[in-house]
């Protein structure tokens, strides 16, 4: 019974072992899709594959050079990739951080319609801009780097900043914590292969700060007047006014609970009976 035991427990340990190194490959696949790292590993794999052939046919100097690359490929990856591995720890770190929520419902539609009044307004005009809002992740590292302003958000302002050349209508407005934080901020460019070609910095840099922050970033195009989103590495494009909308009440305000709707009839009908 112990020997049974102990095999079964031995099989179980290799089965998990199996199911965690897939789950790490395929958040590594996934992590680096889309950018140079990708095509990096898929050399690696080539001369992995390349010392495996060569060893089972007795290759000995090629066995012997595929050795050399591999003994001194880590370090060459470590300098390749450090982008990618800072970013991928920061992620990690996030993960065990918890913040809460940083904008009640009503400062949320504040928020909004700040937001929207600006877009459009920009929006058919063809002025660039870009805006990125801090979600559960710090942007302090990026704050740094911008014209401080720490104002209440409103449309006007927002326009005000974009307006061509004005002194802070360059680089990234920042809101945090419901508040315009800076202006003329820089933020990470991203280097993913998925973004299309004629999109030029603004859109790089608003998906380099969704590939490392959970913000949400908002692009106006000056070319086209077009409307972009980016969240978590992604870029939503042709954003019309509905789309946007939908999209910012969905991220921001918390959707109202059942004994709060049935608390609100409640008060709806005792003021019905007084008046």
């Amino acid at each position: 019974m112990g020997i049974w035991a102990y095999m079964t427990s031995s099989n179980l340990a290799h089965l998990v072992d199996i199911l965690i190194i897939w789950f790490l490959l395929y958040k590594v696949i996934t992590f680096v899709e889309g950018t140079r790292a990708l095509q990096i590993l898929i050399g690696v794999g080539v001369i992995v594959l390349v010392k495996v052939i060569a060893w089972s046919l007795g290759l000995v100097v090629l066995s012997w050079l595929m050795d050399q690359i591999i003994t001194w490929a880590p370090i060459a990856l470590v300098v390749i990739f450090q982008q990618e591995i800072r970013r991928g720890l920061e992620s990690l770190g996030r993960r065990m951080m918890v913040r809460k929520q940083h904008l009640d419902n009503e400062q949320a539609r504040e928020l909004i319609r700040g937001l929207d009044m600006a877009l459009q307004y920009m929006s058919k005009r063809r002025i660039g801009a870009l805006i990125t809002i801090n979600g559960k992740d710090t942007l302090e590292e990026y704050i740094k780097t911008g014209i401080p302003l720490n104002a209440t958000v409103t449309g006007q302002l927002l326009i005000n900043i974009f307006i061509p050349n004005t002194p802070l209508h360059d680089g990234a407005v920042i809101i945090n914590n419901d508040e315009v934080a800076v202006a003329a901020a820089y933020l990470p460019l991203s280097e993913s292969t998925r973004i299309p070609k004629e999109l030029g910095t603004r859109h790089r840099a608003a998906v380099g700060i969704s590939e490392a922050t959970d913000a949400v970033t908002v692009v106006v195009s000056e070319e086209t007047g077009e409307i972009s989103i980016t969240q978590r590495g992604d870029l939503l494009r042709n954003m019309d006014q509905e789309s946007y909308l939908n999209f910012f009440e969905k991220q921001w305000v918390e959707p109202v609970q059942k004994d709060q709707k049935r608390f609100a009839w409640l008060q709806f009908l005792l003021k019905g009976r007084k008046s």
